[in-house]
């Protein structure tokens, strides 16, 4: 090589030495001005070198941080457990993080948070360490201020009354109060491994589960039912109430967990729940709704008659008021009888025109008179294996009593127009609200009809006799009609109910589903309740007559529509009209509006 090349390369390596001096300069720069501790150690641990703000946070020398010498700044009471932790790492080897006081150039101790990563050879050897100290002091202050404060806390829930959880933000258990302990049986140590599954019913938990992870997510507060293991291994009912700790970022960093014991409560909603099933079902569940619904001596009495009736072929009487449910019971008993899977036919005889009875009842011929274009089939014919249940019986005129007891002595009957007679296989069920022994007595009904029809009466009692109902009946109703109306309605008012009670209900069942129906359409909460002024007394009638309930609420159902019209600007349908303000269909408040005569545009804006 030339002399001239050679004093190229050499003029081409110093500059790059240079570069490379001008670059470590900047990179010691670098280190020299991060906020955190920065160093290397050799593969046995001992530390080759320290950045500046290392040595300027201790105050020792170059020489004095180099080796071990850094120990004499770990706090005494972390030493041994640092140099512990230091040494496990160096022999797995493997990347990790270390906590430790360090004391500061004027003696203060503050807590680090130590990385380490080791560098490795192409054989895999460790052939350095790198590390950095971050400064954590602040968050282990608010850590032990957070466990100071969870300690006096957990000293509070010990002293209420009341079973009390501390959860982590995920709902994981991390205390009990005494008294969780104390029932379950179960040692503070062992409280937070696995809690629910030891003292929650499985049922519950699987039940539960869903529920309780969205209600975590969200993160307000939500409650659950579930049942609890006692010490002595008996389940009890608790309501689990849930709120969360948030901290001042919003974040929530625990939730508290409130049960109440409800096992009282629960098991007397599952015994009328049971009773009113069982009474339902000696009849037909199916066929059973609000005006049988009860416990009372004398609607079990009738139930029991009904079901021994049921499955025979007699002709029933059925007596009570009106609104007692005479139709429901009739459908029961055909329910329950051997013709349940033919047709069940209703004649209501004080609905049809005199007149027209004995065509309704047996049909006609065609021409048979004025008006009969075609040949009809009589509800006898159409009931033909089942069961023809005439609702009124009281109100069938005489000359059609006589084609009836024809009917039920000899099964069969004749068309109007038609001199053949046709046979016929039902079972009559009658029933009324009238006085037929009296009407018997006056003449307007056959003696020898009304003996044929009572072979087996059955009485309903008024609502007013069986006042121990009114509650399951009310809570059942208004369950039905919530769900109907999109409503959660949970309670009634203990005032709303004993004015149920205290009424005297003139149209029975029926008039009691009517006024919670309204009730609920006008709850705006989760409890029911209704106006004491809905129960008026009529002057006019002297004492303490009460005028009906459903006639005063007739009374302010106008005003009720035009509230709901001002405040829905004239709006009948849609999201926010004046149907969707009364829980009712657009269709029914349209025509109570035609009905009432109300101007709905009259409340619409210019």
């Amino acid at each position: 090589m030339s002399k001239l090349a050679q004093n190229a390369e050499s003029d081409e390596l110093t500059d790059d030495l240079e570069n490379v001096s001008q670059e470590a300069a900047r990179l010691q720069t670098v280190i020299n001005t991060v906020p955190s501790f920065l160093w290397t150690s050799l593969p046995d641990g001992s530390k080759e070198y320290l950045n500046k703000p290392w040595y300027e946070y201790t105050g020792l020398a170059l020489e004095q941080g180099k080796g071990w010498g850094w120990k004499v700044v770990v706090h005494p009471d972390d030493l041994d457990r640092l140099v512990r932790e230091w040494l496990a790492l160096l022999h797995a080897p493997k990347a990790g993080e270390l906590e430790t006081r360090i004391r500061r150039y004027d003696g203060e101790y503050r807590w680090f948070l130590i990385r380490v990563v080791p560098q490795f050879d192409a054989e895999g050897n460790v052939v350095r360490w790198f590390g950095s100290d971050t400064d954590i002091e602040d968050r282990k202050r608010a850590e032990k201020k957070l466990v100071d404060e969870e300690r006096e806390l957990r000293h509070m829930t010990d002293a209420i009354p009341q079973l009390i959880l501390v959860l982590d933000p995920q709902g994981n258990v991390i205390h009990a109060n005494n008294l969780v302990l104390e029932y379950t049986g179960i040692s503070a140590d062992h409280a937070a491994a696995n809690f629910p599954a030891k003292i929650f019913h499985p049922d519950d938990l699987e039940r539960n589960r869903q529920l309780g992870q969205d209600g975590l997510k969200r993160g307000i507060p939500f409650e659950l039912e579930q049942r609890a293991r006692r010490s002595d291994g008996q389940y009890r009912w608790f309501l689990i109430r849930y709120r969360p700790l948030k901290d001042e970022h919003g974040e929530i960093i625990r939730w508290y967990a409130t049960g109440t014991d409800i096992d009282d409560r629960k098991r007397t909603e599952e015994r009328m729940r049971n009773e009113n099933i069982a009474l339902r079902e000696e009849v037909d569940h199916s066929s059973m709704f609000e005006e049988i619904v009860g416990s009372s001596p004398s609607l079990r009495k009738v139930l029991k008659a009904v079901d021994k009736v049921a499955a025979t072929d007699s002709t029933v009487l059925i007596l009570g008021e009106t609104g007692t449910g005479k139709e429901l019971v009739a459908r029961a008993i055909h329910k329950r009888s051997r013709r349940s899977a033919r047709a069940f036919i209703r004649v209501n005889c004080a609905a049809i025109p005199q007149a027209l009875i004995p065509s309704e009842l047996f049909g006609h011929e065609k021409g048979a008179f004025t008006g009969a274009v075609e040949r009809r089939v009589g509800r006898f014919e159409t009931a033909d294996g089942g069961t023809l249940f005439l609702d009124e019986i009281g109100d069938l005129p005489p000359e059609t009593q006589i084609a009836l007891l024809r009917v039920l002595q000899e099964h069969e009957f004749e068309r109007i127009g038609n001199v053949n007679p046709i046979p016929v296989d039902v079972r009559v069920l009658a029933a009324t609200n009238k006085d037929l022994v009296a009407a018997v007595a006056a003449g307007t009904f056959r003696q020898d009809l009304y003996y044929r029809l009572n072979v087996f009466p059955v009485s309903l009692p008024p609502l007013r006799e069986r006042r121990d109902d009114i509650s399951l009946l009310v809570e059942y109703l208004i369950e039905r009609y919530a769900k109907k109306a999109g409503k959660k309605i949970t309670n009634i008012a203990r005032s709303t109910l004993e004015l149920f009670k205290a009424y005297d209900w003139p149209g029975n069942v029926r008039e009691l589903q009517n006024v919670v129906e309204r009730a609920v359409i006008l709850c705006d909460t989760s409890t029911l309740s209704v106006d004491e002024t809905w129960f008026r007394h009529d002057p006019n009638q002297g004492g303490e007559q009460v005028v009906p309930l459903t006639t005063a609420l007739a009374e302010n159902e106008r005003d009720i529509i035009e509230k709901a019209l001002a405040g829905s600007d004239g709006q009948v349908g849609g999201a926010s009209g004046a149907a969707a303000r009364l829980g009712i269909p657009r269709q029914t408040l349209d025509s109570k509006i035609k009905m009432l005569g109300i101007n709905k545009f009259r409340y619409k804006k210019p």
